[in-house]
């Protein structure tokens, strides 16, 4: 019996050590991959991937149908598709399963200023952003890279868990509120919804955050210049200057976006000055095209 517990404990710390070993093998340099949000595993992954496919083949019939799918010969798609061709080989230091994901990217004639990447690596522009932004490469990798964080990450999956938990909270203590000091439960509802919301919206802001840095690392990898980021969001911001203040919007403000990125070059230009050959002190001036009046 003595001999069986001393191969168990055995077992368990060669165990440990491999646990150990196998996450040594993600060297920190750049930006630290930390560990997926762990509430996330409230959603099942498997359904999120089938929403996530089913609405990305709807959104493609539809366009199709009304002829907004901008077709696979057009220079627009294939300068998306070769830029995705070159961020897809270092996702999977973020997420283990991109190795595995069916990766997809289209472009939809449409006026929006927007991107996205479903579950799964469905990437979707619309020809609102690469043309009202003039987009350079490194620019588009810089949104490409973004959009794909966010499915690395697992932010759908780990916003819709997060709204269910923070929906019950609230409505618990709406109950509990209107029970001890006898408020109309309508206002205590209508006080801790608010509240709820807010949680909600710090949770979406933290998720842009996480997203701008992992992409940027993913496109300086690929050797796109991260510093496109801060000049992508110049651009946005004469864009946007109507936007909602900051505490109100699940996005963070252009300025806090741009600070964030800047204080992180210092581990994002190496990793580009590497994979184009180079020192960092040798980089060029980041050069954007015209800039927006």
């Amino acid at each position: 019996m003595k001999k069986l517990k001393h191969l168990a404990l055995s077992l368990t710390m060669l165990a440990s050590i491999g646990t150990a070993y196998a996450q040594d093998q993600v060297v920190q340099d750049g930006i630290a991959v930390k560990p997926l949000s762990r509430v996330r595993v409230l959603v099942p992954e498997e359904q999120m991937n089938e929403a996530a496919a089913q609405q990305y083949r709807e959104m493609l019939s539809e366009a199709q149908q009304k002829g907004a799918l901008v077709p696979a010969s057009s220079p627009q798609v294939q300068r998306l598709r070769g830029v995705a061709q070159r961020i897809i080989p270092h996702t999977p230091r973020w997420n283990q399963s991109a190795k595995n994901w069916q990766w997809e990217v289209n472009l939809f004639d449409a006026p929006q200023v927007n991107a996205f990447c479903m579950p799964g690596g469905r990437i979707g522009f619309f020809t609102g952003i690469i043309d009202q932004l003039k987009l350079t490469d490194d620019e588009m990798a810089a949104i490409m890279g973004h959009e794909i964080a966010h499915a690395l990450r697992e932010h759908g999956r780990e916003r819709t868990a997060k709204s269910g938990i923070t929906s019950m909270v609230a409505r618990g203590a709406g109950a509990l509120g209107a029970a001890i000091f006898g408020i109309d439960p309508n206002i205590t509802n209508t006080v801790t919804g608010l509240v709820g919301q807010g949680v909600v919206l710090k949770f979406s802001r933290d998720e842009e955050r996480e997203a701008d840095l992992v992409g940027l690392d993913i496109a300086a990898r690929a050797g796109y210049d991260p510093r496109a980021g801060v000049a992508l969001w110049r651009k946005m911001g004469a864009l946007n200057k109507a936007a909602p203040p900051e505490f109100m919007s699940t996005h963070p403000g252009g300025e806090t976006r741009i600070g964030d990125m800047e204080r992180h070059m210092n581990v994002l230009l190496p990793l580009y000055a590497r994979a184009k050959g180079t020192t960092v002190n040798k980089l060029p001036p980041y050069r954007t095209n015209v800039a927006l009046k």
